[in-house]
């Protein structure tokens, strides 16, 4: 009788997952055997492993890694100085309560400050430099992308961070090792899981910009995502486009496969 409840609280669980997960991926793996037509057709894949799509995956992939890079380089420190600072929770959470703004008002902000007009060339005019095209470029697209997703990355590390034991840290002191070598043979491989979350919970989404790659690069940089918007919005080619998104989900797949089982051997 319990496992038959047990099956019953199941129930919202599985239809959740079969409703927007299960069902989302079998429309978009069926429309990705369809051309513009609509006929049944694996052209949408032969078109997909031609030059200007494999130039559009490597720059994806290539912002996608600038993206989770610098988001570690910025919240491991940042992670590393809340898990010793006073009221600790409180910073966390001014550090995350931007993300509770909706993309598209920060999205906006920052056409503000980096506009011809805005803070940022008034900074640059005070000093000097003189106005600069700092909107519409790869540096704009990146440093709003990083200023995003640093609370993914965040989070993971400082959870790690906070589950260290502090002994093991001064063990390493009282043998004579270095700050840095602690943290290069202590610190950081017993927090490299979190490491591992963050970057996964970065790179995956950072695969799939599009509306960042419009209103801040001003299609000057073009990823996987924005071909996806274009193809089933402007050019109404949902084959090509139900292509595409299935190349992104098998290689969120893979990242999870991989970055679990590393996991797994890890505490093996």
């Amino acid at each position: 009788m319990r496992t038959s409840a047990r099956n019953y609280y199941l129930v919202p669980y599985v239809a959740w997952i079969a409703l927007f997960v299960v069902a989302p991926i079998v429309l978009i793996v069926y429309y990705s055997f369809q051309d513009i037509e609509g006929n049944w057709s694996l052209g949408n894949y032969a078109h997909f492993f031609t030059p200007v799509y494999m130039r559009m995956t490597l720059s994806s992939f290539w912002y996608a890694l600038l993206i989770t890079f610098f988001s570690l380089l910025i919240a491991y420190p940042t992670a590393f100085l809340l898990t010793r600072a006073k009221h600790k929770q409180l910073w966390l959470l001014l550090i995350i309560l931007p993300s509770w703004v909706n993309l598209l008002l920060k999205a906006y902000a920052f056409i503000g400050l980096f506009g011809t007009y805005g803070a940022a060339n008034a900074f640059l005019e005070a000093v000097g430099i003189g106005r600069q095209q700092i909107l519409f470029t790869d540096f704009s697209f990146v440093f709003v992308s990083v200023y995003i997703f640093i609370p993914f990355m965040l989070l993971p590390v400082f959870n790690s961070l906070e589950e260290l034991n502090p002994s093991l840290v001064q063990a390493a002191r009282d043998l004579g090792a270095s700050p840095w070598t602690t943290f290069r043979r202590v610190v950081f491989p017993l927090t490299i899981g979190g490491v591992k979350s963050g970057c996964q919970a970065v790179f995956i989404p950072a695969l799939s910009l599009f509306m960042i790659t419009r209103l801040i690069a001003g299609n000057r940089v073009i990823t996987l995502g924005t071909a996806i918007e274009q193809h089933f919005l402007v050019t109404q080619d949902w084959g090509m486009g139900a292509t595409i998104a299935v190349f992104l989900v098998i290689v969120m797949a893979v990242i999870m496969v991989v970055t679990g089982q590393r996991r797994k051997g890890a505490r093996g």
